[in-house]
């Protein structure tokens, strides 16, 4: 299959990763008072559609940008490439250093939030911060634990999902079901009035491309895709750390995850607590986009 059956020939590209045509939104406003950019990553399953209410909002103040990751929303989807959080770390970091070119504030959700940290923690001078809103990943304790009580079991149910390709795609057909989109999404948020029409379609039609399952199948093998724990990686980030969490998070707000958080998370770290799900800035951006503006007027 060649590059060019990836891509979506009315969309706008450009920026290239690993010479893949990625898509990318930017605004900025005529004047800012501060030399700095915000970059908005989305997570599993989501795309630059997931920051509607945000980018018009932060982009009175701020250069903004927003990029679909590899193998989401309408950047290709290759079967020629490892999904993983060193992948996505990666693409976040090439772009700041190849198109934003100055410091920036890296925001991310779930998946995106782990990629937000990684790419933090590796940007260095080009890193103002980073802002968490329910992020993925894991802490090292977490794993060993793992490793200890349930390797067998996890090795298992892996063997089971990596040999069993119409085990996977029923599953994937499953999750790219219109219905079953929305009803996931109301399990996530508290406040379910921006769970439309839109914010549905803008994950199911992105499923519809061709590589979408291989990616899904990346992602969702039990062995996962790896990369550093999260404390490993905020001991390296030397940048502002923000945490907005969606404290009604069924996914990643759990007393002991939040814990975790506590041992691991730098010093200069700010946590704010909202009466929200794992999607907060999509359930509530307008208190969202305001402790963003805040914390980055703050700086």
């Amino acid at each position: 299959m060649e590059k060019s059956a990836l891509i979506d020939s009315d969309v706008n590209y450009n920026w290239n990763f690993l010479s893949y045509p990625i898509h990318t939104v930017s605004a900025k406003p005529e004047q800012t008072s501060k030399e700095c950019a915000i970059l908005l990553i989305h997570g599993f399953g989501a795309s630059t559609d997931h920051w509607r209410f945000n980018i018009p909002v932060l982009s009175t103040k701020y250069e903004v940008h927003a990029i679909d990751l590899l193998g989401f929303g309408k950047s290709p989807k290759p079967q020629d490439v490892e999904y993983s959080g060193s992948l996505w770390k990666d693409q976040v970091v090439a772009y700041v250093k190849e198109k934003i070119k100055k410091p920036t504030i890296v925001v991310g959700n779930s998946l995106g939030g782990y990629a937000a940290l990684a790419a933090g923690a590796e940007l260095n001078e080009l890193n103002a911060g980073v802002i968490l809103l329910n992020a993925a990943g894991y802490f090292s304790e977490e794993k060993t634990i793992k490793k200890n009580m349930l390797q067998t079991s996890i090795e298992t149910v892996a063997g089971i999902f990596l040999k069993n390709i119409v085990l996977q795609r029923l599953i994937f057909e499953n999750m790219r079901n219109p219905k079953n989109i929305k009803k996931t999404l109301n399990q996530v948020y508290v406040d379910k009035k921006n769970v439309d029409d839109f914010l549905v379609d803008s994950i199911r039609n992105p499923s519809l491309d061709f590589g979408a399952f291989n990616v899904f199948r990346s992602v969702f093998n039990p062995s996962g895709p790896q990369g550093l724990p999260l404390d490993k990686l905020f001991a390296k980030l030397n940048a502002p750390l923000l945490l907005l969490w969606g404290g009604k998070d069924p996914w990643m707000n759990t007393p002991k995850k939040r814990n975790l958080y506590k041992k691991f998370t730098p010093k200069n770290t700010k946590e704010i607590i909202l009466d929200a799900g794992h999607c907060p800035h999509d359930e509530i951006p307008e208190l969202v986009n305001q402790h963003i503006l805040d914390w980055v007027d703050s700086l």
